[in-house]
C-alpha cells in the first residue's frame, strides 16, 4: 500500500476503514476497507479530517477482493437462474434461492475450494428443501487483494460446474393409502390421512386419491397398482410397517413388483421406513412405506426423504444408510438447531 493525498485518490482502493465521529449522533465507518474512492467521496473524506489516505497499489497479477468475490459467486452458482446473489462488498457475496426446490451441495468440490485457504464458501446443509428468498451460502475473500493464480486454482478445483443447485420439484400428484382395520371399520378416526395431506400440501402436491384397504394385503396391492396406472407420481402407504404378524404393508408393496431399495433406515423417528420404486412405462414411481411415527412426530424420516424424491432423485440404499450421522432427532422442543437437517 502507499500513502497519497486525498485529492488524488479517485479510483484508488482504501486499505482501511474511515471513521466518522459526530458526538451524540454517530460513530462508525463512513467508508470501509476496500471501498473504491470516487470524486464525490473526496469532500466527505476531507470533512472527516483525512487529507491523506493509505490506498492499495494495483499490481499485475493481483485481484481486488470484490472482483475475486465475483469469481467465488460463479463457482457457487454459475449462471443458474434458480439462485441470485448480492452485490460484492468487502469481498463478501451472499447467495439466495430464486425459487422453491431441493438444495444440493457438491461437498467434494466445496471442500476442494475451501482447502485452498484465503477464501471461503459456507453453505446451509444440502439435500434439504428451500424456499424462494432463503439464504443458501455466503462467500468471503480473506485478504484485501489476492493473486489471480489462486482464483484460477479455485475455478479448477470447482471443476467447471456450480457447487450448489436448486432442483425444482418435478412431481405434482400423489396418492395416499391408509392401512389398518381399525380405521377401515370406523372404530377410530383416521389421523394419518390429514397429517400426510398437510405435509404434501407444503410442496404444492395435488391428491389423486385416498384409500382405506384395511389390513388386506391383496387389497393394498390393488390400490397401489390402481394409483400407479391412474397418474400418481408418488404413492404413500401409511401404517402397518412394523414386524407384527398383522402388518401387511411391506409385503403388499413387494407384491406389486416394486423394487424395494431399503426397508429400515438409520433414523429416529422413522426406523421402519420403506423406500421402493414401481416401474410403469419409462417412469419409476416412488412407493413409500411410512411408519406410524409420522402421525404424531412433527419431523421424521419422511422429511428427509420426501424433498429428494419429489425433486426426481432416484435414491439408493447407500443414500439411506448415509442418514445415520445426524439421523437422531431429539424433538423440536429440545433442539438447539432450529434449521436442522430435518427441515424444521
Amino acid at each position: 500500500m502507499k500513502l497519497i493525498r486525498t485529492e488524488d485518490a479517485a479510483g484508488c482502493v482504501l486499505c482501511h476503514d474511515i471513521t466518522q465521529i459526530i458526538p451524540g449522533v454517530t460513530k462508525g465507518p463512513v467508508f470501509k476497507k476496500g471501498h473504491i474512492v470516487t470524486r464525490e467521496d473526496i469532500p466527505v473524506l476531507l470533512s472527516v479530517g483525512k487529507e491523506n489516505l493509505y490506498v492499495w497499489e494495483p499490481q499485475e497479477g493481483m485481484m481486488h477482493e470484490d472482483d475475486a468475490a465475483e469469481v467465488l459467486r460463479g463457482i457457487v452458482m454459475g449462471d443458474d437462474a434458480s439462485m441470485y446473489a448480492s452485490a460484492p462488498s468487502e469481498g463478501k457475496i451472499s447467495i439466495y434461492a430464486a425459487a422453491d426446490g431441493l438444495l444440493t451441495v457438491d461437498r467434494n468440490r466445496l471442500d476442494a475450494v475451501n482447502n485452498l485457504g484465503r477464501m471461503m464458501i459456507a453453505t446451509i446443509p444440502g439435500n434439504r428443501p428451500v424456499r424462494k428468498g432463503d439464504m443458501l451460502a455466503g462467500t468471503r475473500i480473506i485478504p484485501l487483494v489476492i493473486e489471480d493464480t489462486i482464483m484460477q486454482r479455485a475455478k479448477e478445483a470447482a471443476g467447471g460446474e456450480p457447487v450448489l443447485s436448486v432442483i425444482p420439484y418435478r412431481m405434482s400428484k400423489y396418492a395416499l393409502i391408509v392401512t389398518g382395520s381399525e380405521v377401515a371399520s370406523g372404530r377410530i378416526e383416521d389421523a394419518f390421512g390429514p397429517v400426510l395431506t398437510d405435509k404434501m400440501s407444503e410442496y404444492g402436491m395435488t391428491s389423486v386419491g385416498l384409500s382405506y384397504p384395511s389390513d388386506d394385503r391383496q387389497a393394498i396391492t390393488r390400490e397401489i397398482l390402481k394409483y400407479a396406472d391412474s397418474g400418481a407420481d408418488i404413492i404413500l402407504c401409511s401404517g402397518g410397517m412394523s414386524v407384527d404378524p398383522d402388518d401387511r404393508t411391506p409385503g403388499a408393496i413387494k407384491d406389486t413388483g416394486a423394487s424395494v431399495i431399503s426397508y429400515g433406515a438409520p433414523v429416529l423417528p422413522g426406523a421402519m421406513f420403506l423406500l421402493s420404486y414401481l416401474r410403469r412405462g419409462d417412469k419409476d414411481i416412488p412407493v413409500l412405506g411410512v411408519p406410524g411415527c409420522a402421525m404424531y412426530n412433527k419431523r421424521t424420516i419422511l422429511d428427509l426423504i420426501l424433498p429428494r424424491v419429489l425433486a426426481g432423485q432416484i435414491l439408493t440404499a447407500r443414500d439411506i444408510a448415509a442418514y445415520g450421522e445426524g439421523g437422531l432427532c431429539r424433538g423440536c422442543d429440545d433442539c438447539r438447531f432450529p434449521n436442522c437437517s430435518f427441515g424444521v
